[in-house]
């Protein structure tokens, strides 16, 4: 059925009125970014996390303090948001709806954790964060939308054998959307990163009469494993090949097209930090990492497109005093096997070359008359300072050295806290990656000062 809203906001933009935007579950503003670069105003956002909403605020809507205000999208009411930024009628407001409801529930990365603390094996189907998709449709009824953009992770398409997507789209098509989705990967459209992610569109039918999704701008061989992730990914929607399904095939790369943006091209211009040498000195201890802190820029060194695309971002440009939040973990045990390892290898070639380093130092020690035996306190005191604790049949892909000359691999979340996952590829420095490097390689951009609050 054809609402009087929608007649409204198709002549608004037939008009020449700027598309305006409701992000859901917003984070600091990942797809905001990118629908405002094209040309879309973002209107309003909802996000549960205080520290990302403010962020948000700070980067969409000067600061503004009802926009920073952290909101429970289960909890706030469409009309509600819309009386508390002054919207105006919510069926008029929004054009477009995008969002990423929590991946946590969904990626099979983290589903062993959930059968840990829930001590269920099917723990992560009754993850209540599964379930916020419902919340999103919600808004999508109260605020009618002329679009709808879903972005996850692609086991959203297998969760337990249910797939969320399709469901999403028969629930969508029902209120008069054509919806279809597919599963791009971040490396083949110019970011340093082969990450791998469903997106899901939905047009009115008044507007549209099929999805389709942009053709890659950059050719990558994916590794194997992300294709053996997308076929487990995609087993459900292989079972469904006799009924009808709104899965449409992703468009395929060009071999000719301008290669991956590589993890050097986005991190070779940025302030080299020498971790073993930082730590010999004095100069790298425990505690807090301050943020604000800018560190200069070595004019020396080479600056990528791609860099150069970071840095002079419009209205993100990077600060004339240097870049902030460059800061890495505080990894004293490590740093000596970040300096051994080679590109490409993964924790349990780390932990082997623990266990060198290990004996060498238990030799080192008889060398100078201590003996050291197998079990004896001096001993698990020593094997404490070099071998990392984790078990490297659990835990295989906790560490990766980063390849110079190809994307890095995905990125997790916990960068400060259970996650080392990528290791700087300049053994030189042997250390992970700082918050900036990780923002770099996501392509998120220097906060700015302050901008305006959008139209």
């Amino acid at each position: 059925m054809v609402t009087d809203a929608v007649i409204r906001k198709i002549a608004r933009l037939r008009a020449g009125g700027t598309p305006r935007v409701l992000d859901l579950f917003a984070g600091c503003g990942g797809l905001s970014l990118g629908f405002q670069a094209a040309g879309f105003a973002i209107r309003a956002a909802i996000e549960s996390d205080p520290h990302a909403a403010r962020s948000h605020a700070r980067n969409f809507h000067g600061g503004d303090a009802e926009h920073s205000r952290a909101r429970d999208i289960v909890t706030t009411l469409p009309e509600t948001l819309g009386a508390d930024l002054d919207l105006g009628p919510v069926a008029d407001a929004i054009d477009l709806i995008v969002g990423g409801p929590p991946c946590q529930a969904f990626a099979r990365v983290g589903r062993p954790k959930l059968r840990e603390i829930a001590a269920h094996p099917q723990a992560f189907r009754h993850d209540p964060r599964a379930r916020l998709y419902q919340e999103y449709l919600r808004y999508v009824d109260a605020f009618q939308p002329l679009a709808v953009l879903i972005e996850n992770v692609p086991d959203v398409l297998n969760h337990g054998g249910q797939n969320i997507a399709q469901e999403i789209c028969e629930v969508l098509t029902e209120k008069g959307y054509v919806c279809g989705y597919t599963l791009l990967n971040a490396a083949h459209y110019g970011v340093p990163q082969t990450r791998e992610r469903m997106f899901l569109v939905a047009y009115r039918r008044e507007i549209a009469s099929r999805v389709s999704f942009p053709v890659p701008t950059n050719w990558l061989l994916v590794p194997p494993g992300y294709e053996g992730s997308r076929a487990v990914a995609l087993k459900v929607l292989n079972g469904l090949l006799l009924r009808a399904h709104s899965y449409i095939e992703p468009p395929a790369a060009d071999p000719d097209s301008p290669p991956a943006v590589t993890a050097e091209q986005a991190l070779a211009d940025l302030p080299p930090i020498h971790a073993r040498r930082l730590l010999a000195a004095g100069k790298l201890k425990r505690g807090t990492r301050r943020f604000d802190c800018p560190v200069p820029y070595d004019r020396r060194r080479a600056v990528s497109s791609y860099a150069q695309t970071m840095r002079s971002w419009r209205g993100f440009e990077a600060p004339e005093d240097g870049l902030k939040d460059h800061v890495i973990r505080w990894l004293p045990r490590d740093y000596e096997l970040f300096a051994r390892l080679r590109p490409g290898d993964q924790y349990p070639q780390a932990y082997q070359l623990a266990l060198t380093v290990l004996e060498e130092r238990v030799a080192e020690a008889s060398r100078q008359g201590v003996i050291v035996r197998e079990g004896t306190e001096v001993f698990e005191r020593l094997r404490k300072s070099t071998v990392p604790p984790y078990d490297c049949r659990k835990f295989p892909n906790k560490w990766r050295m980063t390849e110079a000359d190809k994307p890095c691999r995905t990125l997790l979340a916990h960068l400060g806290k259970d996650s080392y996952s990528h290791i700087h590829y300049d053994t030189d420095q042997a250390r992970t990656i700082s918050v900036r490097e990780a923002a770099r390689l996501q392509s998120f951009l220097p906060a700015p000062p302050r901008l305006p609050a959008a139209a």
